[in-house]
């Protein structure tokens, strides 16, 4: 896949249904697996299927699991773990046939991984989709570990293949110490949104693009307001082109953390558009969709 920089502006279209993949990466003890539990506390009656290389890297609060066989455990509320060992391609399509199937897909790479390599994997394998890859770092020690001669390649390039950054355990460091790491930060992920976290705390519409709530595009009702973030309804009128559409709306808006809404274009096609970070996807649209987007970003720097 390269690196961030390449992937940022790249615009794809799918027209088949797809099972969204967002690949979560970090150095160890960045807080990859607080944010796993994090996400499965609060599915929303989603169906996520949590995917680890060995069960013993991502422990799983106890309460949360429901019975184990062989490679999957089955975890409240309908998510399942699994674990795909040396065969990521041979899992993911064992998981495709579960009835029903996921709703998302979260692949939590190791420590010592590069989470563009296994996105880049996941581009050979039919029903799937990136749907982002976010990276997390210890915001008390990302940068002397950047700095180590044994650990800085591995960390500079997590960073640089991310679509976000999660800036996490800021609660650690000093509000000048933030100002500084937030300066440091886009050398390193020049293609990221950056957003800072204490315990991997976040709205899971900020991590899983499938949270954002659409039936709202539809019947204008209240955006749910996330701390730190704000939450808009973008009408939208008729667009020459859905993926040009998608890099502006990238361009003019520095603080968009995601977006997904519907685009009708000038010939009449209506399309699906999601946004993770500084990356796009365009896809045909469901035959019910209305026009409009809902739009999230850092708060004070939404388009209005």
């Amino acid at each position: 896949m390269g690196d961030g920089a390449g992937r940022a502006s790249v615009c794809r279209q799918r027209t088949v249904k797809t099972i969204p993949i967002t690949v979560i990466g970090g150095y160890l003890g960045a807080g990859k697996t607080t944010l796993v539990n994090h996400l499965l506390r609060h599915a929303q009656g989603k169906r996520l299927a949590i995917m680890v290389n060995e069960f013993g890297e991502l422990p799983i609060d106890a309460d949360l699991i429901e019975a184990t066989q062989d490679n999957m455990i089955a975890l409240a509320g309908g998510c399942v773990c699994c674990s795909f060992g040396s065969d990521l391609i041979a899992a993911l399509r064992e998981l495709a046939q579960m009835q029903p199937p996921p709703d998302n897909v979260i692949l939590e790479a190791s420590g010592v991984a590069l989470p563009g390599a296994i996105a880049g994997t996941l581009s050979l394998l039919s029903g799937f989709v990136l749907d982002g890859v976010l990276v997390l770092a210890d915001a008390e020690t990302v940068r002397q570990t950047a700095q180590d001669k044994y650990m800085a390649d591995t960390i500079k390039r997590q960073l640089a293949e991310a679509d976000m950054v999660l800036l996490n355990k800021t609660d650690l460091v000093t509000p000048q110490e933030l100002v500084a790491l937030r300066a440091w930060l886009p050398q390193w992920a020049p293609a990221a949104r950056v957003i800072a976290t204490q315990r991997a705390v976040l709205d899971p519409a900020i991590v899983l693009q499938d949270f954002i709530q659409l039936e709202h595009v539809a019947s204008g009702g209240p955006l749910q307001h996330v701390a730190g973030f704000e939450t808009c309804q973008l009408a939208v009128t008729a667009v020459a082109d859905a993926a040009e559409f998608a890099r502006q709306l990238i361009q003019d808006n520095p603080g968009l953390v995601r977006a997904k809404g519907f685009v009708r274009e000038a010939g009449g096609a209506l399309k699906t558009v999601q946004i993770v970070g500084q990356r796009s996807e365009v896809s045909l649209a469901p035959a019910q969709a209305r026009a409009g987007m809902v739009l999230i970003s850092l708060a004070g720097d939404i388009m209005r």
